[in-house]
């Protein structure tokens, strides 16, 4: 799938760059609006339809980990790409705790770019055309709402617990490692010295088993974890 004539929102408060990536997606046939700080930005993405948001951080009056957590709130669901020099694992983190979906740290080829686009745009599309919901015995993640929901009960979850619970539950019966799920999940590559994989499966844990009598996420000890039915 391609990205030309897709509506695209830039929130960028370097004039340049701003204009550079404007510049280079309305050659490939996009319709950009550009937005130049965190304020305008989020009025614009909550007030027009747009098929993908790239997002500056470090932006005037709001900044870029505010905007996508707001929008978010709004339950609006446009894909959104961070675009920034704050490149740390803690960074990467907070964006995505925040409900971003891809993260590219400047600088950056501009055909990078493109291919993330590409990438988070038919992600989009493919999860619009069908209702895709994923079953491990009474727990169920449906794909296109973000949401999880086992017996009566329905369970939100944050962008990365569902990231998380997504790639547990289409390898269920199987052990995945830290490693594969800081790749997976996160796509980047966390110190060896981190508990972040672990913090995040307890916050699973807590709202996928603890209020049920049949446990699903299990710890295999010096391995890694595994979704399955007792």
């Amino acid at each position: 799938m391609y990205v030309a004539d897709m509506k695209i929102l830039v929130v960028e408060d370097e004039p340049k760059l701003a204009s550079f990536v404007k510049k280079g997606l309305e050659e490939q046939s996009c319709e950009v609006d550009v937005a130049y700080d965190g304020q305008v930005g989020r009025n614009m993405a909550l007030n027009n339809l747009y098929d993908v948001i790239v997002l500056d951080i470090n932006l005037p009056k709001m900044n870029g980990f505010d905007v996508v957590q707001s929008i978010r709130q709004e339950k609006n669901r446009t894909p959104v790409l961070m675009l920034t020099a704050m490149g740390s694992v803690d960074d990467k983190l907070t964006g995505f705790e925040a409900g971003a979906d891809d993260y590219l740290v400047k600088p950056f080829e501009f055909r990078e770019l493109m291919a993330r686009l590409r990438a988070l745009t038919k992600r989009s599309s493919d999860a619009g055309m069908q209702t895709n919901v994923l079953k491990v015995a009474d727990l169920e993640l449906d794909l296109n709402e973000k949401v999880a929901r086992r017996g009566e009960k329905r369970i939100e979850l944050t962008a990365k617990e569902f990231g998380l619970l997504d790639y547990l539950m289409r390898n269920r019966g199987r052990v995945v490692s830290r490693v594969d799920i800081a790749e997976k999940v996160w796509d980047i590559h966390f110190d060896t010295g981190t508990n972040v994989i672990d913090v995040y499966v307890n916050f699973l844990r807590k709202k996928i088993d603890k209020d049920f009598p049949t446990k699903l996420i299990h710890t295999v000890i010096g391995m890694g974890y595994m979704l399955k039915e007792d």
